[in-house]
């Protein structure tokens, strides 16, 4: 596959997620959540973490508003995490915020990102890096806000 079709595949794919979001709509039990401002671009993302009994994460909820990006990338970090352990979800946001902060120089990890993988092509453009963490960053503050 070319990579231009790669990355309109990649583009198509954060399109779907920014139109149809998984994990969208907060929930009323609230055992950890966050709320994070991106202050450059306004994207906002109010982020709950629901953990099942054996500290998998059960559910990822969340809400918000911005560019596709940001949006996208919260969607694509709901669906990778749930049913995950919190320290391998702990570990996947590592990798992501790595390969975000990279400039280009490291591609994301499929086989550990799944499609979220796709947003490897925002870590070439600073000022958008901020719009994809936004998630994470905010998953990132709620675990460690769980009893």
């Amino acid at each position: 596959m070319a990579s231009s079709d790669l990355q309109g595949m990649y583009q198509e794919l954060i399109l779907d997620h920014s139109r149809t979001p998984h994990g969208f709509g907060l929930r009323d039990a609230v055992p950890s959540q966050s709320h994070q401002l991106n202050p450059t671009c306004g994207d906002e993302i109010t982020l709950q973490v629901h953990t099942a009994a054996d500290g998998t994460v059960e559910a990822i909820a969340w809400e918000g508003h911005g560019c596709a990006i940001s949006q996208a990338s919260a969607s694509l970090f709901a669906e990778l995490v749930e049913g995950l352990p919190v320290a391998d979800v702990e570990h996947r946001i590592a990798v992501f915020r790595e390969a975000m902060r990279s400039r280009g120089r490291i591609a994301p990890d499929p086989e550990l990102l799944g499609d979220a993988a796709a947003l490897g092509g925002v870590s070439k453009y600073v000022a958008r890096v901020k719009c994809a963490m936004l998630g994470w960053v905010a998953a990132e503050d709620a675990l460690r806000k769980l009893p």
